[in-house]
């Protein structure tokens, strides 16, 4: 009995030190339903969630977040500080503009949420595209780390406006990036 006990024990250890928190969406989106299931490999994937009318962008991985947050601070002239990066690699998602991301950063994470809720998200009208800076820089780290193109998938909610998808996928496919998933739940029997 002694034996089967530290086999449990190791076991539920071996589950939480492996397993990936699930990260809390900026916004509630209640997911369209799907017939199928299909899973998301576990890197090299950027998420679009969209909900409200706002878009927020997610990179995998510290280390594209920083170099993607560095490309994008040379882009529009806008230097961080090393404790900015730091701040930025541990963030879930992006969903200010760019010129309030430093004061964005240097809140706490209750204040994050009121910015969110009351913010509009990342642009993506025609004078401030900033989402196709953000899509760009975010393909040209990847490359330039794993030497693989960055998939896309589009976490939206199923009673969101057509015009604020359509033009989220007009910004992917002025890019050239045409194959992108949308992410779905499961449907029920």
């Amino acid at each position: 009995m002694t034996a089967m006990c530290d086999v449990a024990f190791l076991l539920l250890t071996f589950f939480i030190l492996t397993a990936k928190p699930k990260v809390e969406d900026p916004v509630a989106v209640d997911m369209p339903k799907s017939a199928t299931e299909q899973t998301l490999p576990e890197s090299g994937v950027a998420i679009l969630t969209v909900g409200k009318g706002k878009v927020f962008f997610t990179i995998d991985g510290p280390e594209n977040r920083k170099q993607t947050l560095l490309q994008m601070g040379t882009k529009y002239s806008i230097g961080f500080t090393p404790s900015e990066v730091k701040q930025f690699q541990n963030l879930d998602n992006v969903g200010v503009p760019i010129q309030q991301l430093k004061q964005y950063l240097a809140m706490d994470s209750e204040q994050r949420k009121a910015v969110i809720t009351a913010g509009k998200g990342i642009p993506t009208d025609s004078v401030s595209n900033e989402l196709y800076n953000w899509v760009h820089e975010a393909r040209v780290v990847e490359k330039n780390l794993t030497n693989k193109e960055l998939l896309f998938s589009i976490k939206g909610d199923s009673n969101e406006e057509y015009p604020t998808m359509q033009r989220i996928i007009a910004i992917l496919q002025k890019q050239k990036v045409n194959k992108f998933s949308l992410i779905t739940t499961l449907r029920g029997k």
